[in-house]
């Protein structure tokens, strides 16, 4: 685990593209669809590089996770490293984050109809609190999307 690189984003474009695509593509809006580009990735990733971490297989990036406030944005794995704890890393790591940043209840959206995905925030401690308009940026503006609204509690590392 460590901080994402620069160098980096190409293949981290990739990665979200491709696993957004496979978990998000037939579940969502078409309108929403058709801006979720390999670019747009490419674009978001470079400005949340200073709140991305990622996970490493010999060196090499195979996922990654972004904070912002008191929420987890976004958290992704390649195809061949789900099941294999990178995500489960990743996870337990933006929680740390946000723990240390005195948060005390974490927040995150995830897309009505993402089972794989709400299975998995569940079983590491998450609650679906229920449903809310999360206002997404593209390259069109503001997209509204009704999202799942899941929370945790984050218990806080001892302050000396």
């Amino acid at each position: 685990m460590r901080p994402a690189e620069e160098a980096e984003l190409d293949h981290l474009a990739t990665i979200w593209f491709e696993a957004w695509q496979d978990a998000h593509a037939a579940i969502v809006p078409a309108a929403l669809a058709r801006v979720r580009t390999w670019k747009s990735f490419r674009q978001r990733l470079h400005a949340a590089l200073p709140n991305m971490r990622v996970v490493t297989v010999s060196g090499v990036a195979v996922g990654f996770s972004i904070v912002k406030g008191d929420e987890l944005d976004q958290l992704f794995v390649s195809e061949p490293s789900r099941g294999t704890g990178a995500a489960a890393a990743l996870l337990a790591d933006a929680e740390a984050r946000l723990a240390e940043a005195g948060v005390e209840t974490a927040w995150l959206a995830c897309a009505i109809g993402n089972h794989r995905a709400a299975r998995f925030y569940e079983k590491h401690g998450w609650s679906l609190i229920g449903m809310m308009i999360n206002e997404l940026d593209t390259p069109n503006g503001t997209f509204p999307l009704e999202v799942w609204r899941y929370e945790k509690s984050l218990s806080h590392p001892e302050r000396s």
